[in-house]
């Protein structure tokens, strides 16, 4: 008569060959069919782009020439050296081109490239939603985890309640509030943290210059973490509990392993599974950054930069930023399908 231990070995060796790696080709199959779903997608974003923005109201030189007295002449010239005197159809073609020559065109408000006014934005970007995606995922991943391990525990519920209440509040209310309590100081409170910009005026050279630089990201990238990682944390319990039921962790316990162990090296790198699509989604998003983030705190970055494309309107620029915010959503989404062809077997086998 068997044990129950030993009637589960079969079942595990026999899962053994689906947990096989990959073979080379397969990923390589599998990669190319996504990569070609991508083009496919920013094909139709290009398409996209160009039509929605002609959508927006309002006449684009009536508004740059606001504050200025300029001749129906003038404003006729001006519209043929911005090239919105052609047909629709010639203006699309145009853009087409200029796009897969990597010219994003010049931004009407500002007089410049629209690829150097990027460039310029997209380090502040990066850095302040970089960072806040760090400290989000891991705060995420290690609170979701603890509170699925522990599921029904005071833990589980407060942390559970906090990161929802959190993610339900509108990400501008809850940055005004923050600017207000820390930044400006009410009442006892002093202020803490400066919430205007990236750097002081008379921010110092070297290592104070980063510590300048750091104490101004505080603000807006609590503001962040605290309106994202509940997202990590909701996933990541999820996943936990429905592994905890799953027989490969009674086995694990059955051998005597230890409840630490079983979770560290079994349960969560399974769980872990499902958070690498979502990571690697907001990963896309970094570059776009937070619009609403970088308004409220005048951070200058893409978000802010797009912001102000919106509102002239001026569609070089929105054209440009947004490409660039979706081309890159799309590049991560592809590459958490192929990660995860690599990581989970049962994907593969699919």
């Amino acid at each position: 008569m068997t044990t129950p231990l030993e009637s589960a070995e079969p079942a595990v060796q026999a899962a053994g060959p689906a947990d096989e790696r990959p073979t080379s080709r397969g990923t390589l199959q599998y990669a190319l069919s996504k990569a070609g779903g991508a083009l496919f997608s920013i094909a139709m974003v290009l398409v996209g782009t160009f039509f929605v923005f002609r959508l927006l109201p309002g006449d684009p030189v009536r508004n740059l020439a606001q504050g200025r007295n300029m001749t129906p002449d003038q404003l006729d010239l001006e519209r043929r050296r911005l090239g919105l005197d052609k047909p629709l159809i010639d203006q699309f073609l145009n853009f087409v081109g200029d796009t897969l020559r990597l010219d994003l065109g010049t931004s009407y408000e500002y007089k410049r490239p629209v690829i150097d006014l990027i460039g310029e934005r997209i380090g502040p970007t990066l850095l302040l939603t970089g960072t806040g995606l760090v400290i989000a995922v891991s705060l995420g991943i290690w609170q979701g985890t603890r509170a699925g391990w522990r599921h029904g525990s005071r833990f589980d519920r407060v942390s559970t309640g906090v990161s929802l209440l959190l993610w339900s509040v509108p990400t501008f209310w809850l940055g005004l509030l923050l600017m207000m309590v820390f930044g400006v100081g009410i009442g006892p409170i002093p202020s803490l943290f400066p919430f205007r910009g990236i750097e002081s005026v008379d921010a110092p050279d070297g290592f104070g210059y980063v510590l300048d630089v750091a104490s101004h990201m505080v603000l807006p990238c609590l503001t962040l973490v605290a309106v994202v990682y509940a997202q990590y944390l909701m996933v990541m319990r999820s996943s936990l509990l429905e592994e905890v039921s799953q027989d490969y962790v009674t086995v694990a316990r059955a051998k005597g392993l230890r409840d630490d162990e079983v979770r560290r090296r079994h349960a969560v790198p399974n769980a872990l599974l499902p958070t690498v699509t979502l990571v690697f989604m907001r990963i896309g998003f970094v570059v776009g950054g937070a619009v609403t983030v970088e308004y409220i705190y005048t951070w200058p970055g893409l978000g802010q930069l797009f912001y102000r494309a919106i509102e002239v309107p001026d569609f070089t620029l929105m054209q440009g930023t947004f490409m660039l915010i979706t081309v890159s959503v799309i590049v991560m989404n592809t590459l958490a399908d192929v990660v995860y062809h690599l990581l989970d077997p049962r994907v593969r086998s699919a």
